[in-house]
């Protein structure tokens, strides 16, 4: 298991990227990751996402992660969690739990694409703050 943050951290983060741009609560839970993703002008839960690593199927020695969605009729946020569940929990090691829900009213495929991208970001920003975290935790020791 790769080294993150110590337990009893929460945090948040935001992407700035002007447009379709998503927030995200973060909070360790033992040894586990619960994070709840929003955006727009009607913020709720849509989909949750559960994430957790195992050996790859071609290649044993390499760790991928593998992911369960719960996604609310009529919500499209099935991806967006995914993703993030998968890309944190493959990096931290650690049970990754997502919930998101971000609503934007006539959203096109070019804006649901910006929001995955956002999603990337924002997964990439919460690696780099439980990183920081962790090289906090390793001076006190």
């Amino acid at each position: 298991m790769n080294k993150v943050a110590p337990e009893g951290i929460t945090f948040a983060v935001s992407t700035d990227e002007g447009s379709y741009d998503l927030e995200a609560s973060i909070q360790l839970i033992g040894q586990d990751l619960l994070i709840a993703v929003w955006g727009g002008d009607r913020p709720h839960i849509g989909a949750v996402s559960g994430a957790q690593t195992q050996p790859s199927v071609a290649n044993p020695a390499t760790i991928n992660a593998t992911a369960s969605v719960l996604c609310f009729p009529g919500h499209k946020e099935d991806r967006l969690v995914k993703s993030i569940a998968e890309k944190i929990a493959r990096v931290t090691g650690r049970h990754v739990v997502v919930t998101a829900g971000a609503h934007w009213n006539k959203i096109d495929s070019e804006g649901i694409e910006k929001v995955l991208c956002n999603g990337d970001i924002l997964a990439g920003m919460i690696l780099e703050k439980l990183a920081a975290c962790s090289d906090k935790g390793d001076e006190e020791t």
